[in-house]
This record gives structure tokens, C-alpha cells and sequence, in this order.
């Protein structure tokens, strides 16, 4: 497998379905490697330690992270799986923050805001480029411009992940424009 799709794959089975190689993840999403090697293998897909370390060493998104001592992973932020609830410490955001979103999803967000859908949080972004990258994936990219400060100051919640993604339960409309 190339990097990007045992990326792919550390993606799918460490936020969306640990059980489909029959991993274990605990409350804050941390997978014995052991147990992800050995559950990859059963599903054809060979890894070792090494190539893990160096998948996670060249994430351009620090999308994982590896334990202190080296024997347990987790994905950074995203997970939809119910078994996760990552315990992130509350900060206060900047004030703008960005979401990078496809023009077709423009009606809706501007009717409901921006919802986390199944996964736990909005994903946000501290910069202009980094949304874009995020909407291009969708599709035609639209970047939205949050008030993260006045949401903040109204007593909405912010965290920051290990990689440095802002999140966020919801963000309603009325904190919303177009960048």
C-alpha cells in the first residue's frame, strides 16, 4: 500500500470503524498498534511498526498521533464513531476562524449553520488557505468566515485539536459570512 492509502485506512478504522478489523479504541480513541497491525492483517493489508511511525511523521495534517511511549495511536480530531469522546481542553478562539465548504451546501448551511452531521464537532481553520484546501475536496469551494470570538463571548464552546483544527459543536448562521 502507498502512504496515502494507509492513510486512507488509518483514517477509516481509528475515527470512522475500528470494529471492521476488530480494533478497540478507547475513550479517547487510542488503539494498541499491535492490535491495528494484527487487525490489518486479518483484512490483507500488511503494516508494521515502522511504516506506521513514518505515516504519522509525514501527515502534512498531523491527522495522528502516537502515545508518549510509542505503543498506542490515535486520528487527531473527525472521528463519527460513538465509542470516542476525545476530552479536549477548552480555549478561547481567535476571532475569525474559516470552514472550506462546496458551493452546493451553501443553502443549507446559510437556512441551519454549520452542524457536525455525524461526526462530534465543526471542523474549523485558523487560516484562509488551509479552508480552501478543505471546500476544494467537496467540490466547487466556498470559504466561510466564523465570528469565533463573539460565539465565544456568547458562551459557545472552542477546542483546538493535537493538529491545530478548531472545533466546535455547532456554528449558527448568524456567525457566518462569506470570506
Amino acid at each position: 500500500m502507498s502512504r496515502e492509502e494507509i492513510s486512507k485506512f488509518l483514517s477509516f478504522v481509528l475515527r470512522h470503524e475500528p470494529q471492521a478489523i476488530g480494533l478497540q479504541l478507547d475513550s479517547e480513541g487510542w488503539a494498541d498498534i499491535d492490535a491495528l497491525i494484527a487487525g490489518a492483517a486479518r483484512s490483507d493489508r500488511s503494516l508494521d511498526i515502522e511504516t506506521i511511525q513514518d505515516v504519522v511523521a509525514s501527515s502534512d495534517k498531523k491527522r495522528f498521533s502516537l502515545s508518549t511511549d510509542g505503543r498506542r495511536i490515535r486520528a487527531a480530531q473527525g472521528h463519527s464513531t460513538a465509542q470516542v469522546q476525545l476530552q479536549h481542553v477548552q480555549k478561547q478562539p481567535p476571532e475569525r476562524l474559516y470552514h472550506g465548504t462546496a458551493s452546493r451546501f451553501l443553502e443549507s448551511i446559510e437556512n441551519q449553520g454549520l452542524v457536525a452531521g455525524a461526526r462530534h464537532h465543526v471542523h474549523l481553520s485558523q487560516d484562509v488557505p488551509t479552508a480552501l484546501q478543505v471546500g476544494q475536496r467537496y467540490g466547487s469551494p466556498v470559504i466561510l468566515d466564523v465570528d469565533a470570538l463573539r460565539m465565544h463571548a456568547q458562551g459557545f464552546e472552542f477546542f483546538q485539536a493535537d493538529n491545530g483544527v478548531w472545533l466546535t459543536q455547532a456554528v449558527p448562521a448568524e456567525f457566518l459570512k462569506r470570506a
